[in-house]
Order: structure tokens, then sequence, then C-alpha cells
């Protein structure tokens, strides 16, 4: 998206001390952070060369790969000196070197087909709620028990959204005890995926959306946090089933990897495996 580079370039040099990259620090800053004449300097390229990537003017010079873009050596450098961390880098690259558009103009479609095979194996894994979502973490289909524990199939179309829901329904703060790690999570894969689906529309639109709703969410979304959460464990606070504690774990799909499957793998024998299944049983008389 626009201006990601500089603004993630600006965010992270403001969170580093000169101390912490071996520089003597004389009094007070006017801001806080590294400047970029010392970025440049420790990262070895020219303050000039620095002063275009963080103001998204492209970058010029011996220091470009042939296609244009910042080359390897250039965005080790800088991610060195800004102590990025992998995940980070792996964002820096992305939005260093943006996808080309479509000839046309016209950005990505917003919602890919499911496979069949793929909702088979949702509907297989009866006991435990999982779903498939999509790069603005719309949810693009799921199985019984996760609709169950979401609601998604109540929801028109352009509401079954994770983030969506979390910021401005009113019970997605009631949903989650832990409301504020919660949200940093999900703002921070939502960003990552943002580098990497800079067209998508969806995204876009929602990031608008929210950006203009919810405070919470422009704070959070300036803090350029990108955060690849691929497992561990968030708790629920059901209306039917109660205080539910769920490890899950997000698979990437192989053939479509703009698809990222999610399922909750709750402890056999646990309080909340005997309210999932509870849980399972109501969704069923209801329907």
């Amino acid at each position: 998206m626009d201006g990601d580079l500089g603004d993630f370039l600006r965010s992270r040099r403001a969170r580093i001390r000169p101390e912490d990259v071996g520089l003597p620090s004389y009094g007070r800053r006017r801001v806080p952070g590294l400047r970029r004449e010392e970025v440049a300097q420790l990262a070895g390229v020219s303050v000039d060369y620095y002063i275009r990537l963080e103001q998204g003017r492209g970058p010029g010079g011996p220091s470009r790969t042939k296609s244009g873009g910042v080359s390897d050596a250039v965005l080790d450098s800088i991610a060195r000196v800004l102590q990025l961390d992998a995940t980070e880098q792996a964002y820096l690259r992305t939005v260093a070197r943006p996808p080309k558009k479509e000839r046309d103009g016209r950005r990505r479609s917003a919602r890919p087909g499911i496979r069949a095979g793929v909702q088979r194996l949702l509907d297989s894994m009866d006991r435990t709620p999982a779903f498939v979502l999509g790069p603005a973490m719309e949810a693009l289909a799921w199985n019984e028990l996760g609709d169950a524990l979401h609601g998604f199939s109540r929801l028109p179309p352009d509401r079954r959204n994770i983030v969506r829901h979390l910021f401005l329904e009113p019970e997605g703060r009631d949903l989650y005890p832990d409301w504020n790690a919660v949200a940093a999570q999900c703002v921070a894969t939502l960003r990552l995926s943002a580098g990497t689906h800079a067209d998508h529309r969806e995204l876009r639109d929602l990031v608008g959306e929210l950006s203009l709703k919810s405070e919470d969410f422009r704070r959070l979304w300036a803090d350029h946090q990108v955060r690849a959460c691929m497992y561990g464990t968030k708790r629920v606070r059901h209306p039917v089933a109660g205080l539910l504690t769920l490890p899950y774990e997000s698979l990437t799909l192989p053939e479509t990897p703009e698809q990222t499957l999610v399922v909750y793998t709750p402890e056999p024998g646990s309080e909340t495996a005997e309210r999932l299944a509870l849980l399972g049983s109501w969704a069923g008389t209801s329907a």
C-alpha cells in the first residue's frame, strides 16, 4: 500500500537508540531513535539514497537490481541496522519490491474459490472448529463447529471478516477476554498480508473502513508491527459454550497460498473439548 516502505522504515528507526548500535548519544533529540543520516552511514549507503527510500521516490545508482528495485545487499544492511527480525525482514523485502500491477489496472479479485477437497477436509473435522481465511482475513469456508463458534453463516458475505468483527461489532470485544492482545496480533498479521497483497481490493477497502471507524485500529495500524501468527492460543467467551481456551494452528494451502486454514486444537479430554462437543450438539439441534 502507498507509503508502506517509508512509514515502516521510519517506525523501525524510531525504536533504535543510538547506543544500541554503538553510536554516542549527545543530549536530547528532536525525534526518537536514529536519524536518517545515521542509518545510511551504518548501512553503508548514501544519505540521499536512504532518504529516497523513506520518501518513496525509488532507488537510484548502483545499489539497485536490474529490474530497478532495491538490491538484497542494501536491504540486508538496513535490516541489520534496524535490528529487524525474520518476519520484519521478509516484510521489508516485499514492500521494497511491490509486485507489478495487472496490465488493465484493476485490483485482484477479492474472493478466490475454495476447492471442493478443502471443504471436504473441513467437514471431516467434526470435533474441532476450522475455517479458511483469505488475505484480508475474510472467512471463505468453514465447518459446522467453526460456524457455531464464529457465526459466519449468520452474517452477510461482506461482514464475514475476523478483523472487521473484532473492531466494529459490539460482540467482537465481548468474544475475547484478552481483546487488546488479540487486536494487536490481528492487525500485525493483516499488515503482513497487506505487504504481500498490495492490490487486493477487499484488503484495501477493509483497512480504509477500519481506519475511518475505529480509533483502536488506527493506532495499531500506525505502529507498523508485522507478525506471522501461525500458532498460539486464544481465549474465547462464547455466549453458549462459555469460556474456551483454544490452541490453534494456521496452515497455508499449497495450491492457493493466499488462503490460510485455521484449526483450533483443544487438548483431548479438557474442559474446552467437552464444551466444544456440547456446542456441536447445540449447533446440530439448532440447524
